[in-house]
């Protein structure tokens, strides 16, 4: 595998760029028992964008989502979100950021004792303490209408299907309104006719709501489906970074190797 000849990174034109940088990582390297996970990534965030981060599992996909918010802390390298340095915030400046971030995790992280209900209720009344009960009602409708289960308001998480929970946890973080929004394996664990309407789903709220995305995954269909730009990650380094139409044009066995 080392001795292939890697296609070079094509560069984002000027033209192209959606808007202001979200988040900019330059150097990152993190690392577990002396084994490098991610060496020297580099990546920027843009306004209004879908970027997805593609590779086999085990590629370091999910810890570079974790360093971005500071669930874990890198060996090196720089981390800017929204205009701060995510490495030197304290811990009130770092909680206040994170207000800004939705993250999706893959095991939706519902907390199963809560109806779906209060389950949506919680952030907004830890994060949003000044909404009136009415407006947090409202609140928790609209969500529940755009991800299309308004009649689940009264249900238990273990009544939902996984496609089902999943929207409910994607409703859970929409409804802050966050700036930017991580997604950790959207789709797996789902069947192709879940995960297509899952992939339709982060598009809607791209739309809707105007965030700023990155969805970490290894599902070439919803990759296809939802980015605007590509990167893919192998043995921890950024092995192409473009368009769609890049990584479906490429000849470079590793990438045809996905892009069947």
């Amino acid at each position: 595998m080392k001795n292939l000849q890697k296609e070079p990174i094509p560069a984002i034109s000027t033209e192209e760029k959606p808007g202001r940088k979200m988040i900019e990582i330059i150097g990152l390297k993190k690392g577990f028992n002396n084994q490098e996970v991610l060496k020297d990534i580099s990546l920027q965030l843009f306004s209004g964008e879908n970027l997805v981060v593609l590779g086999k599992s085990g590629s370091g996909k999910s810890v570079l989502i974790q360093c971005i918010i500071r669930l874990l802390v890198p060996d090196a390298g720089s981390i800017e979100v929204l205009g701060s340095d995510v490495n030197s915030l304290n811990k009130n400046e770092l909680d206040e950021l994170r207000r800004k971030i939705g993250f999706l995790f893959q095991s939706g992280a519902l907390y199963d004792s809560m109806t779906v209900k209060q389950n949506l209720e919680f952030p907004l009344r830890r994060i949003r303490k000044h909404l009136t009960e009415k407006e947090i009602k409202e609140k928790v409708n609209e969500v529940l209408e755009n991800v299309g289960l308004a009649d689940a308001l009264n249900k238990m998480p273990s009544q939902l299907s996984g496609g089902m929970r999943k929207r409910i946890s994607l409703a859970r973080t929409i409804v802050i309104d966050p700036s930017i929004m991580l997604y950790d394996e959207p789709t797996t664990g789902l069947d192709p006719v879940t995960s297509d309407e899952i992939s339709a789903l982060i598009n809607e709220v791209q739309k809707k709501y105007k965030t700023s995305s990155i969805i970490i995954t290894h599902d070439i269909e919803c990759a296809k489906a939802t980015a605007d730009r590509i990167m893919m990650l192998q043995d921890g380094e950024v092995y192409l970074e473009g368009k769609v139409k890049d990584f479906e044009n490429s000849t470079d066995p590793i990438i045809k190797s996905f892009f069947k």
